[in-house]
């Protein structure tokens, strides 16, 4: 009887390991909507950024999104010579040193890892970021959090 705890015990431990979150990049990676961003994070070299120990708010545009840029604005921005716009540009959609929940969103500035500040509003219809608006809250990651916006967020020009 021992034996057979024992084995289930360890057959519980392993089912939960399978199903344990990954972080934010393999999160991202997992739900295939996010096929453009992943791409410029590795253009940009900031994938290993996002799978640091965080904990990071991503606010991350979806393919859906990057496709109402203007046309060959992505392809433009994928290019060697422009990745240290992409960069910048990536950088903006995150807050290091939290993970905030959606349940923790109020209408605030929110410093990004680029330097700049998004314009966080709590609205009746939901949450705006600057003009983008999240579509979906709360992916869960084993290094913060993922929330799904319809716009890409350009930081300001200085």
């Amino acid at each position: 009887m021992k034996k057979f705890l024992a084995f289930t015990a360890a057959c519980g431990l392993l089912v939960a390991a399978s199903f344990a979150a990954d972080d934010i990049v393999d999160t991202a990676k997992s739900t295939g909507m996010f096929k453009t961003l992943t791409a410029a994070l590795d253009a940009a070299d900031k994938t290993s950024m996002l799978k640091e120990k965080g904990p990071f708010t991503v606010f991350a545009p979806s393919d859906e999104a990057f496709a109402k840029l203007p046309k060959g604005t992505v392809e433009d921005l994928l290019k060697p010579e422009n990745k240290q716009k992409l960069a910048m540009i990536l950088a903006y959609h995150v807050i290091e040193g939290k993970a905030v929940m959606s349940s923790d969103v109020k209408t605030m500035m929110a410093k990004t890892a680029n330097g700049a500040e998004l314009n966080i509003k709590v609205m009746k219809k939901g949450v705006m970021v600057n003009n983008a608006k999240i579509v979906k809250a709360d992916v869960k990651a084993t290094n913060g959090v993922i929330h799904v916006i319809d716009t890409v967020l350009m930081p300001p020009t200085k």
